[in-house]
């Protein structure tokens, strides 16, 4: 990027990716009202608390979504503020990869220097405030030079179901264009690390959770998918030169699944970082606003909970429509009835879910096999339940 282009204030370009099913949120969750959809720990969903965030810091007509034939519907119509445009449904699943490349190669057509932030749709942030300084931070990074932009999460405990970024040494001369905040360069990522390593990681002090948010411009995130994931890029060639033509819709539909069912992580992240940490330009930054991406329902709990783990075990939290709610000798069970009494009697560490056509009963330390229920309901045929 010249230094005459990099004076000037970057454009921000949000792509929040919401293709996901979540399972391990059923039977609340189902392909045509997956998380992102629901109202999990409020009024908003979480897709539109995603947005709520993002026009802290960008505007609404440079926010992009990609997502699904089954919730696109469903998102334009809790999101019409956004341009209808902008809200493109995969004709496959093919991981983020392929997502975050079809936004790159998009905007590199008409704003090549537009700083691209990859954000997932399902993820609550409680320090909104924070939240928006880190991201401006990172623009401001992603649009100086080639740079790549991770935000890190500081990791508390050895979770093996996140991915772990390496921190290598302080840039001072990053941490001046990003106004100050902390940077580090990135040494390596590692995906859901087992458990010992996962301890060691968090013992260690120079790890990080990847939190999945990414900052780019357009030029450097196509430039890096040409290098790296070099099948892909020609298909990505097709469906930008095809963008905004009568033709875009066959185009992409055919196209498009032609691609690689991979991670960004690793398609770009992980080659990149095998080059050292001086040659890869992948900086972190400090996710230090209060992040959960909520996984399961305990996850759940634990946020609406909102206390420390040697107080949540004490905690029933029940659904606002459960009255009246009678606790006899019961401790930290997650309870979602709507309209319902709802009664616990001598149990400890339940969750219990209710819709109108399924019931889920199990323990906040099983919740994360919620999943498993939803291949066994496919595999017996019962599509009508997921």
């Amino acid at each position: 990027m010249s230094s005459s282009s990099s004076e000037k204030e970057p454009r921000f370009a949000p792509v929040i990716l919401a293709g996901g099913s979540g399972t391990r949120f059923w039977p609340r969750s189902r392909k045509s009202r997956a998380k992102q959809v629901l109202a999990l720990d409020g009024e908003r969903t979480m897709i539109q608390q995603t947005v709520d965030r993002l026009l802290r810091v960008g505007k609404t007509e440079d926010i992009w979504v990609i997502t699904n034939d089954l919730l696109c519907e469903e998102i334009a119509r809790q999101l019409p503020e956004l341009d209808a445009k902008k809200i493109l449904s995969e004709p496959a699943a093919r991981n983020t990869a392929p997502a975050c490349a079809l936004a790159a190669f998009l905007l590199e057509k008409s704003d090549p220097d537009a700083v691209i932030g990859i954000f997932p749709s399902d993820h609550v942030i409680e320090d909104a405030e924070r939240f928006a300084a880190v991201v401006r931070a990172g623009v401001k990074l992603a649009a100086s030079e080639e740079r790549i932009v991770v935000l890190g999460v500081p990791a508390t405990k050895a979770e093996t179901g996140y991915g772990y970024i390496e921190r290598g040494e302080a840039s001072e001369a990053a941490a001046a264009i990003a106004g100050g905040i902390e940077v580090r360069r990135v040494k390596r990522f590692t995906e859901k690390p087992h458990k010992a390593l996962a301890e060691a990681f968090v013992a260690s002090g120079n790890y990080a959770w990847n939190s999945g948010m990414f900052l780019w411009s357009a030029r450097t995130l196509a430039g890096a998918i040409r290098e790296h994931s070099p099948a892909m890029a020609p298909l990505m060639e097709k469906i930008a030169k095809a963008y905004g033509t009568p033709a875009f819709t066959a185009v992409f539909q055919e196209v498009y699944p032609q691609c690689e069912n991979i991670s960004i992580d690793y398609a770009v992240l992980e080659p990149r970082s095998a080059k050292g940490e001086e040659v890869s330009e992948i900086y972190c930054l400090p996710g230090d606003f209060c992040w959960n991406d909520l996984g399961c329902w305990s996850a759940l709990h634990e946020h609406v909970a909102h206390c420390g783990p040697d107080d949540l075990a004490k905690r029933n939290i029940f659904d606002k429509t459960n009255q009246p709610c009678v606790n006899i000798d019961s401790l930290g069970n997650y309870v979602y009835a709507p309209g319902k009494a709802v009664a616990l009697v001598g149990v400890s560490d339940l969750v219990v879910v209710e819709t109108d056509d399924a019931l889920l009963i199990t323990t906040r330390e099983r919740s994360q096999d919620v999943g498993k229920v939803v291949a066994e309901l496919k595999r017996a045929g019962r599509e009508d339940l997921v």
